[in-house]
């Protein structure tokens, strides 16, 4: 394992201060999605390895994905901020005996320095302790391997259960290839105060 724990023959931001967290709010809207789309799409997002340029076009998401999910009463958009500004966030969603792990993003030029790392452990710490979640779940596209690799690391592992990706719903980005398809992974989630083994 790389001492940065970025994949191979990326180069790695400098180790990052601890950050802020918090629960997003509707003034946040703006700066979610910018934070989200800078670091999937478009040349920009290349600044980072999480990048899905090569296999998708248009948006990965919008202010009224963003306002729906600081609505929904079973979840939460955690933001981390540095400095007074946001630089990574993910959504967590409560669904009974697990939760659901998505919309993760680090600004590009942040990634490589254990940022994601942290903001993993915060939703990990905060839905095994107020919410009583088991596991953890998480669907990628499972042609992201070097991401995959990523998770794999955290303690992830891969089911082998794959959805459908929903072609022709630009809402979701607008394919380059047409072999894209979303695989669950899971992370069993150790009880308050043990650690993991």
């Amino acid at each position: 394992m790389r001492p940065d724990d970025s994949p191979a023959g990326t180069s790695a931001a400098a180790p990052t201060l601890a950050p802020d967290f918090r629960d997003g709010t509707p003034d946040d809207v703006d700066a979610l999605v910018a934070l989200v789309e800078s670091a999937y799409r478009g040349d920009a997002s290349r600044a980072g390895w999480t990048t899905e340029a090569d296999i998708l076009d248009g948006r990965r998401t919008g202010p009224e994905a963003v306002r729906e999910i600081l609505a929904d009463p079973s979840g939460r958009l955690l933001v981390a901020e540095q400095d007074g500004r946001i630089v990574a966030c993910c959504q967590l969603e409560h669904r009974g005996d697990h939760a659901y792990f998505g919309m993760f993003a680090v600004r590009p030029g942040l990634q490589g320095g254990g940022l994601g790392r942290a903001v993993m452990a915060e939703a990990e710490r905060f839905v095994r302790e107020a919410w009583g979640a088991a596991e953890m779940h998480m669907t990628v596209i499972s042609v992201r391997e070097e991401l995959i690799a990523w998770y794999e690391r955290r303690g992830y592992r891969r089911t082998g259960r794959t959805s459908p990706f929903p072609y022709g719903d630009e809402r979701f980005g607008v394919p380059r290839r047409d072999d894209l398809e979303f695989e669950l992974l899971v992370k069993e989630l150790p009880a308050p105060g043990i650690s993991p083994a």
